[in-house]
């Protein structure tokens, strides 16, 4: 080899390997390759092919000196042609002249003049597998060596071998980190999410994140969040996922309970504590010993009986109503509250230090309105489980979706599960249409219930906000008594005391 030649192959080889560099994309440096090459080693055309391993076809990638059209003839078997021979072989092919060649095919129709044509053939290859070739047209001569130029080549095809490789190393590195993500997402989903929890929105997966963090301790969680959201789906989450789930899961709702009723639903009584008490018997913590007990809505539990239950708490014992035996229990709690406990606090309707004795890993649910992304997921667990319980196929229409999107559901969850119960019972023809909707759900605009509150008589509206202020004074502010005079409950007064801006003076 000439010093000329040598100095040659060295400033192409060295340009090629700095084209190979400057994307990850092996597609956007493969042009640039045969454009070098062609500009360097005076070369009529140049095409790269890879091979396809399932349908078994060899078809050019990149080319250079051919046209679109010729591009798209380029394509051969395994074994046809010499390309398909080298790619067959893994062996290179040197044709002296092509016109000479009965095995040259020509597919691409760009050879019209053969004569004086030579054609080099390399594989390229990762270890010993073909993955493609790379070819070159140069006008034979005398004064040029097609050995040095078949040398040049596996050079070359060697140089984009290892870049593919490189590639591919770096796609299925990326591809599994992608996999390994969505594997351990899907772990958490799945661990620590109960078939009976529908969402998958990043504010749930939020809450599933902390319940994978703090199930399988015995901490004291504090679940917020309002009426229907699903508080007690996720205290059932952590209780079957922590250490406790062979135990008892206790639930009391001390919203649902008289004041004079509570305390012995949570310590019990001895026979004869109370008029009617004709027995002994255990309250909630007693029978939720070495398990989870659930105190649904705290925040309506009576000052005095707070005392008792922050003893509790505390010391982890208390005596039955009547009793003077004390009683040790191993009890993980879970309190649940739509309420502001901090605005009972300052009003001295919930002593500060069983706030904090209960605050000491707080979960706040979100509201449906802040995780709409799930309310798809939602309707279609909804119409898929009352379709099974009633025997029917419903399905909805397109507009119905949308409505159910654009609503503020002030209900939550607990709303949604509700209304579509009601549309599949109700639906003709097994569609749920928008005119079967409620009317606080139509008109397409997010905040439907706003249609109705707009359209409600001032007067009308007014004697309302009267009734519940009246009902407030004279429970002394308890929600859920007020809520009781007024027949209503305290889900629906409390919405109502926040759509009528109603405070304390």
């Amino acid at each position: 080899m000439n010093v000329k030649r040598e100095i040659q192959e060295l400033s192409l080889l060295f340009e090629i390997s700095q084209i190979l560099s400057r994307s990850m994309d092996i597609s956007e440096v493969l042009e640039p390759v045969l454009k070098a090459m062609a500009e360097r080693l005076d070369m009529l055309r140049g095409t790269i092919t890879l091979l396809n391993r399932e349908t078994g076809e060899i078809n050019i990638e990149e080319a250079y000196g051919l046209s679109g059209p010729q591009r798209e003839r380029g394509r051969y078997r395994i074994g046809e042609g010499i390309t398909g021979k080298v790619a067959q072989t893994g062996e290179p092919a040197v044709v002296k002249n092509i016109s000479e060649e009965p095995l040259f095919l020509n597919r691409t129709g760009a050879r019209i003049n053969k004569k004086d044509v030579s054609f080099i053939c390399v594989p390229i290859k990762i270890g010993n597998e073909v993955i493609g070739t790379l070819s070159a047209d140069r006008l034979f001569s005398n004064e040029v060596s097609l050995k040095e130029d078949l040398r040049l080549l596996s050079i070359i095809a060697s140089m984009i071998a290892q870049a593919v490789r490189l590639r591919q190393s770096a796609q299925e590195e990326r591809q599994r980190l992608l996999n390994e993500n969505r594997r351990l997402h899907d772990e958490l989903k799945e661990r620590f999410k109960p078939t009976n929890i529908i969402g998958e929105s990043k504010a749930m997966l939020e809450v599933y994140d902390i319940i994978g963090r703090i199930a399988n301790t015995d901490t004291t969680v504090l679940l917020r969040g309002e009426s229907g959201v699903g508080k007690e789906l996720v205290a059932h989450a952590i209780h079957y996922n922590s250490h406790r789930s062979s135990g008892p899961f206790i639930r009391i709702n001390c919203a649902a309970l008289p004041e004079n009723l509570i305390e012995s639903e949570l310590f019990g009584h001895e026979r004869g504590a109370f008029t009617g008490a004709v027995s002994p018997r255990k309250g909630r913590f007693e029978l939720a010993d070495k398990g989870t007990l659930f105190l649904d809505e705290i925040g309506d539990v009576p000052v005095p009986s707070q005392v008792k239950l922050l003893r509790v708490l505390q010391e982890k014992e208390f005596e039955r109503l009547g009793g003077e035996k004390s009683i040790r229990v191993d009890v993980r709690i879970i309190a649940a509250t739509s309420r502001d406990l901090e605005e009972l606090v300052k009003s001295g309707r919930f002593r500060e230090d069983l706030y904090y004795r209960l605050n000491v890993v707080p979960v706040f649910i979100p509201p449906l309105r802040e995780r709409r992304e799930d309310i798809p997921l939602l309707l279609e667990h909804f119409i898929n489980k009352f379709n099974r319980k009633h025997g029917k196929k419903v399905t909805i229409q397109k507009d119905v979706l949308k409505a159910f999107l654009d609503y503020e559901w002030p209900g939550n969850v607990r709303e949604l599960e509700n209304n579509v119960e009601r549309l599949v019972v109700m639906a003709r023809d097994n569609i749920i249409r928008t005119s079967d909707l409620p009317l606080s759900m139509r008109g397409g605009t997010r905040g439907g219930s706003q249609t109705i509150r707009t359209a409600l008589p001032s007067t009308v509206a007014e004697i309302e906000k009267k009734k519940i202020l009246e009902a407030l004074e004279r429970s002394d502010w308890i929600q859920t008594r007020a809520a009781r005079i007024l027949g209503i409950t305290p889900r629906q007064i409390g919405y109502k005391i926040k759509r009528y801006g109603i405070k304390r003076v």
